[in-house]
């Protein structure tokens, strides 16, 4: 933990700040809403669709929004989509614990992925162009702050939970008001190098940016490619917490088995992540780190495929064994697999936008995975359901073990045909 202290503060001023803020960030928000489906349905009385609906537009208001907000910060700069995105959230969090009536917690649910789609792209951006030739290593550290978020927030969540959901809310959104302070004051003003400020004459419109990008084939192919590691990923919450409760049953054990998958996912990350991306890039290329990245997140499902073949005992310490720790080694070879990619994920975005338009890339990014975690953990779900209907619980680890192998190949190929390559900056036309 010290050398990790001591890497960062080898940055400058803006990239430590905007590290410290994205744990922040995490923390403020993992306290909250892994417990707002409880609070709308239980104190508040909802239905279940109902639920899913106020949850349903948060995402689809950060995912719809994405490009929309890296284009704002291109435009107009990094830091006030930043500071806007923490105002933002910073009210919505406060209404969601004041309002009971169904159209203000809409807004308020609404507010809050607007608030994501803001900041998000536009914290990426600053990270890169501040960060220099020391990209990589850069967004290594900004992942180790990034888990130590997601890792701390349900934990204070559950104790303030523990009063009163009022009291969660405001205090995550008191969390993200002192943000909103400390940015206006502390975060320098920065912008992207190839955009002219408002006003100045001979500025690409906004479509025909866009158009622009969409043409960039390499890095479309890229973004379709790193789908799979997002729903990969993403069964640290969906695929692995069903299976320990299949197994384990919904009681203390099960509870207990499901922390544990995301402590030894947040856990692994903040003690291996610098020296993993030490190790890779001394080694590989990119490329081919992207691509290991993907196939050892495939085989993170090997453990799970392996245990199905087992008789499962019908209690005590071999049915617990049985529930715990395939999904655990599943966690923790999906952590070392995102260890891998995606620092190197990262820095190719920066690559193959030519280093034009770095937010609206990464706005674009974001919105394509998102649509990809949504569509695969739809089908994810169903097939788990499915599978065990047919008695054949192997199948949803095949899939996605395949899948995992399906996308590392398509990495290694995009890599061998150099479309992974850094592309050449075009020159803006208000230069030409």
């Amino acid at each position: 933990m010290k050398a990790t202290l001591t890497q960062v503060r080898s940055y400058e001023r803006s990239v430590q700040l905007l590290m410290v803020n994205q744990f922040t960030i995490n923390l403020g928000f993992y306290m909250l809403m892994p417990y707002l489906a409880a609070h709308l349905s239980g104190t508040l009385g909802l239905a279940g669709w109902l639920v899913g609906l106020v949850l349903g537009v948060r995402n689809f208001s950060q995912q719809g929004m994405f490009l929309v907000g890296g284009a704002l910060a291109d435009r107009f700069g990094y830091k006030p989509l930043i500071v806007a995105g923490c105002v933002l959230r910073t009210a919505g969090f406060t209404t969601l614990g004041l309002v009971e009536s169904l159209p203000a917690l809409l807004a308020a649910s609404a507010a809050t992925g607007l608030a994501g789609a803001l900041f998000n792209p536009a914290v990426r951006a600053y990270l890169a162009a501040d960060a220099g030739e020391r990209r990589v290593e850069a967004f290594a550290l900004f992942n180790i702050f990034y888990q130590a978020g997601i890792l701390l927030g349900p934990l204070v969540g559950m104790v303030l939970t523990g009063v009163d959901f009022q009291v969660t809310c405001l205090v995550s959104a008191g969390i993200f008001a002192v943000l909103s302070v400390v940015q206006i004051r502390a975060l320098p003003a920065r912008r992207a190098d190839d955009v002219p400020a408002p006003g100045q004459e001979g500025r690409e419109r906004v479509l025909t940016q866009w158009r622009g990008i969409l043409a960039n084939r390499p890095f479309l192919l890229f973004s379709v490619a790193m789908i799979g590691s997002y729903v990969l990923s993403f069964q640290v919450y969906l695929a692995l917490p069903l299976e320990v409760r299949r197994l384990g049953g919904e009681g203390e054990f099960g509870t207990a088995a499901v922390a544990l998958l995301f402590a030894v996912s947040g856990l692994s990350t903040i003690v291996g992540q610098t020296r993993v991306t030490a190790w890779c890039k001394a080694r590989m290329a990119p490329g081919r780190a992207l691509g290991w990245g993907l196939a050892v997140m495939g085989l993170a499902f090997l453990p799970l495929l392996v245990a199905t073949a087992l008789p499962v005992p019908d209690g005590g310490p071999g049915r617990w064994v049985l529930a715990a720790v395939p999904p655990a080694l599943a966690a923790f070879l999906l952590a070392l697999g995102t260890m891998i990619a995606y620092p190197f994920e990262m820095d190719t975005i920066v690559r193959l936008s030519g280093e034009r338009l770095v937010a609206t890339h990464y706005g674009l990014y974001n919105t394509i995975c998102g649509v990809g975690i949504t569509l695969g953990n739809l089908l994810t779900g169903a097939a788990l359901d499915a599978a065990r209907e047919a008695g054949m619980p192997a199948v949803p680890w095949v899939v996605l073990l395949a899948l995992g192998l399906a996308c590392a190949a398509a990495l290694f190929g995009l890599h061998r045909t150099g479309r992974l390559a850094p592309a050449v900056p075009e020159p803006s036309p208000a230069a030409a």
